[in-house]
């Protein structure tokens, strides 16, 4: 069953491949068209942006690509960057590489990709049937510009495992894993008295919030919460996005409102409690990844606000590539590519799951609750956030075996992992200024703390810190933006991150080992072209 769905992942990345290439022909078709003449269309009503008309009108203005009520829409952003500990690039990672390491050990020049946005390209539609209610839909995806393969944080991962750690490449976590459209796919109906009802996959409420009270703007290379994610999945980032979701959406005049539910999708694998298990001890589980979260706002004059709560069952954190040989990892007795891993290595007889193409994590259940404000002036903007998120160990194991996002398999998964509740406090604040309406300045400010959740609380220098102990990571940029076009700016900024206690372990379980560097020093300039 297990090496069926391992081939059944291999035909869907086949299929995404597939897709990538069929989305990139329609999108030079698309812009081959625009570079040509738009017909005009009568207006019903006033729209921003206004449709474009010409090839020329699409260069100078920030009109849209707008055909029978389908508008494409995109990004390309790119620059280059500088470390202090960095890594050998990798075309699958997204996020770039401002962001402090656990494996960076050299300062090195980078290609740095989606510094402000990702680059991507996506379709939407609003058609109306009757008076007052449209049809809408939204499908996007996200772009490595360094490469021009589909974003994928998992694959991050899979071409490490089994490497030392001296040899790693970048390896992240996130929300987007090679899907055809990684960002957003979905479909459902708008109405202009009772708001807006879609299914699909959505970004998470709590994603929604971070991108409009962040003064970053969700920036990867200077948003910590932009860039880790952790904020706007309500405790791990690949909940950023879900899956298989139906979101509500009503504005009643400053006061704004949201709800979202996720059903449980995918499979579970098999799980056993025992320190000694073997595939015959190991019984089946099933996937019971439901979520649900609220969003209540305001707006009153040049002020606004939002509390968004949002929980998740069998949340997944994918933790590390999947170590080399033990003679390349001392002492670390997980996430061995040897063993297939069910909180314990596996106790005699051939793996469970072949770890090849697989990754590794750690399952929890999440409760979180954000709090947001921003005041919008001219020329000033200030910003500030906090949340707050409380994780357990799941209440129903997901299993080794399992699926994880984009259909990747896990060999490796934890779901004892917590000694006692974990607990997040994480807040940011930062200015936007704003000089003769085309050049903008942001300094940000970011910090996540977590708990000592370490049974028994021996955490201290002498007695050797885990990831179970107190820590603190925090993270500083400051950059300028330049609007040479509507279409087209030009930025240049610092960034600068450093972590403390369990923050600075990078793999966890005895003995800790520590990030290579704990902090990071990440200047970076770069371009962006948006329609």
């Amino acid at each position: 069953m297990y090496r069926l769905s391992l081939l059944r992942t291999s035909t869907r990345a086949g299929n995404i491949r597939t897709a990538a290439s069929l989305l990139t022909q329609s999108f030079l078709l698309l812009l081959w068209l625009a570079l040509g003449t738009f017909p005009a269309r009568a207006q019903t009503g006033a729209k921003t942006p206004d449709p474009c008309t010409s090839g020329h009108e699409f260069a100078t203005t920030d009109c849209a690509l707008t055909w029978h009520g389908i508008t494409l829409y995109g990004a390309y952003d790119v620059g280059i960057g500088w470390v202090s500990h960095g890594l050998p690039e990798n075309g699958y990672n997204y996020e770039g590489a401002s962001l402090v390491n656990r494996n960076g050990y050299q300062h090195r020049f980078l290609i740095a990709p989606n510094n402000l946005q990702q680059t991507g390209l996506g379709i939407r539609g609003k058609e109306e049937f009757l008076p007052g209610w449209s049809v809408v839909f939204n499908a996007s995806t996200g772009i490595n510009p360094q490469s021009g393969l589909l974003a994928n944080a998992s694959k991050t991962d899979i071409i490490n495992n089994g490497l030392p750690r001296s040899s790693y490449s970048y390896a992240i976590d996130g929300a987007r894993a090679g899907q055809p459209f990684n960002d957003e796919i979905y479909g459902g109906i708008s109405s202009t008295h009772f708001g807006a009802l879609t299914f699909g996959r959505q970004r998470s409420l709590g994603t929604d919030a971070m991108l409009l009270y962040d003064p970053a703007g969700g920036s990867y290379a200077f948003s910590y919460i932009g860039y880790n994610g952790t904020m706007a999945g309500g405790g791990d980032t690949e909940n950023s996005r879900w899956d298989d979701a139906v979101k509500y959406r009503l504005t009643v005049g400053p006061v704004h409102f949201g709800a979202m539910y996720k059903f449980a999708d995918g499979s579970g694998g098999c799980y056993s409690a025992s320190a000694t298990w073997t595939a015959s001890s190991c019984a089946p589980e099933s996937a019971h990844n439901n979520a649900y979260g609220f969003d209540l706002g305001a707006s009153y004059r040049k002020f606004s606000f939002d509390i968004v709560p949002q929980h998740y069952n069998q949340a997944i954190s994918v933790l590390n590539p999947l170590l080399g040989p033990q003679s390349q990892s001392p002492g670390q007795s997980f996430q061995s590519t040897a063993d297939s891993i069910n909180t314990n290595p596996i106790n005699g007889g051939v793996n469970l799951i072949d770890p090849s193409d697989t990754v590794y994590g750690i399952v929890t259940d999440n409760y979180g609750i954000m709090v947001a404000a921003k005041y919008v002036g001219d020329p000033i903007k200030v910003f500030a956030g906090y949340e707050y998120v409380w994780q357990n160990n799941p209440k129903n194991p997901l299993g080794v075996g399992a699926s994880d996002q984009g259909g990747y398999i896990m060999s490796g998964v934890e779901d004892n992992n917590l000694d006692s509740e974990k607990l997040l406090n994480i807040w940011w604040t930062g200015v936007k200024y704003s000089y003769r309406s085309k050049t903008d300045f942001t300094f940000a400010w970011y910090q996540q703390r977590q708990n000592d959740f370490r049974l028994p609380p021996t955490c201290s220098a002498s007695a050797g810190f885990r990831s179970s102990c107190a820590g603190t990571l925090n993270e500083g940029s400051l950059y300028v933006d330049h609007h040479f076009t509507k279409r087209f700016d030009g930025f240049a900024g610092i960034a600068y991150s450093w972590v403390s206690g369990g923050l600075a372990i990078a793999i966890p379980h005895k003995p800790g080992v520590p990030y290579n560097s704990d902090n990071n020093f990440a200047p970076t300039v770069g371009g962006r072209f948006s329609f």
